[in-house]
């Protein structure tokens, strides 16, 4: 879950740097960490990204419902993939979070010297938020670095950021998000076993064991593609609460139904990529006319699916 630490009494001077929290690593982050990894290697130089964990919004907003977007260590693989050489990966604490704007980068700089720093439009760091650019220019000055600002990236006038991906995952809108992002939002989780009540009814479903503060997109049904050891199947994946069935619950399942699939999958991973909302989650009066609309939900992912062959976003 959480990367392996990182000796930074290893990491020579004069490298470029980004600090953030990247949760996403989103066409935003995307488009900064081509920047930095383009000028540090143009230079000779290693691009460093340094992240945090917990989310600062967990320290200091006292955020305590599913909020990530991306799990640690697959922002990780996500930041490398991009061709970032080092992740750090900071704990953010109550001490950390407690440091004045000065103080905050001076901690970072002895720890990891660098020589170009390239920043977000928004970027505010220290005690309060009250670092700007303006205090950065002068830190630049006294300690020897440089600063590259990042203007923001749009989309449709809309400034791409991971708050706004998580307001469309709420609203169910899973394919403007995959435009946000970059690629289809992802989950990941192990398949434990539930009430038995999808194979009882001839629709056998894969209960998913999610980390409890990975961000789930809003309760219903959609389109998705399930990865299993490297294969990909396509799958309808329900998030709710089963109301057909339960009168009453306060415990949210998530259950997929992977098309054409027979086999025994219990504790196996599971990585799930959501491709397209198709209904709000309903009570059904009777078992047989939910089956009725599961196997409408069937027929229309092997629409979505089929449509899809077409097009690079779905089969990239």
């Amino acid at each position: 879950m959480i990367p392996n630490k990182v000796d930074q009494s290893s990491i020579e001077s004069g490298n470029w740097i980004t600090i953030g929290t990247f949760d996403g690593v989103h066409l935003g982050h995307r488009e900064l960490i081509r920047q930095l990894v383009s000028g540090a290697h143009c230079v000779g130089k290693r691009a460093i990204v340094i992240t945090f964990f917990p989310h600062p919004s967990e320290i200091l907003g006292g955020e305590n419902g599913p909020l990530y977007l991306t799990i640690p260590s697959e922002r990780e693989c996500l930041l490398k993939h991009l061709g970032v050489d080092i992740v750090i990966t900071q704990d953010f604490n109550s001490e950390l979070a407690h440091k004045t704007a000065g103080e905050f980068i001076n901690i970072i700089y002895q720890k990891t010297p660098f020589r170009n720093l390239i920043i977000g439009h928004d970027f505010r760091f220290g005690l309060n938020r009250t670092g700007d650019l303006k205090l950065l220019q002068k830190l630049g000055k006294e300690l020897g670095f440089n600063i590259k600002v990042v203007q923001p990236f749009r989309i449709d006038d809309k400034i791409v950021s991971s708050s706004l991906i998580r307001c469309l995952l709420k609203q169910g809108n899973v394919q403007m998000a995959a435009d946000m992002l970059g690629r289809h939002y992802v989950i990941e989780g192990s398949v434990i076993h539930g009430d038995g009540r999808g194979k009882h009814i001839g629709i056998p479903t894969a209960n998913i064991s999610v980390w409890p503060k990975q961000f789930l997109p809003k309760i219903g049904v959609y389109s998705v593609r399930v990865s299993l050891e490297e294969y990909n199947y396509p799958a309808v994946l329900s998030i709710g609460m089963r109301p057909t069935f339960y009168q009453s619950s306060s415990e949210q399942t998530i259950e997929a139904h992977i098309l054409d699939f027979h086999r025994d999958i219990y504790g196996k991973t599971l990585k799930v990529e959501f491709i397209q909302f198709l209904r709000e989650e309903k009570r059904y009066e009777s078992a047989e006319q939910l089956i009725q609309q599961i196997q409408r939900d069937i027929q229309q992912t092997r629409e979505v699916f089929k449509h899809a062959t077409t097009t690079t976003n779905l089969s990239s």
